[in-house]
């Protein structure tokens, strides 16, 4: 009993099969380079990914999220939702717990300010439009 969340999908049809095997959600990562240093990046593909598997997984990317202007990328290409796994950790290294909460509210406020910029104040509304076209991967 409990969710099935597939981590480290990179591939449209790896993407599509998870779908078709019934996990509830996908999570587009590379895991920070740490594997294949020439892994294509998580929101190269992200795009592609959301585009095939559409609304029948919940959709989310790690790797690469530094600031909430990189949250609202993910969120406009397709992802639910996203993982932070480094800033936490430098936050939690220089300042301990205090250190991760502040460097979640930094994040949250970068996130509003940048949704604020692009005129939106709900982040289910925000979609590809925020972006440059020539900023989205193809």
């Amino acid at each position: 009993g409990g969710k099935l969340v597939l981590k480290g999908v990179l591939d449209v049809e790896d993407a599509r099969l998870a779908a078709a095997c019934g996990v509830d959600a996908l999570v587009v990562s590379n895991h920070g380079g740490r594997q294949l240093d020439g892994a294509l990046s998580s929101i190269e593909v992200l795009p592609a990914i959301a585009d095939a598997v559409g609304n029948q997984v919940e959709l989310w990317l790690d790797s690469g999220i530094r600031s909430g202007q990189d949250g609202l990328k993910a969120i406009a290409l397709g992802a639910r939702g996203t993982m932070i796994g480094r800033p936490h950790l430098y936050g939690l290294g220089a300042f301990g717990e205090a250190g991760v909460t502040r460097c979640l509210e930094i994040l949250a406020k970068e996130l509003d300010t940048t949704m604020a910029f692009c005129g939106h104040t709900d982040i289910r509304a925000v979609g590809r439009d925020v972006l440059h076209p020539d900023s989205i991967p193809s």
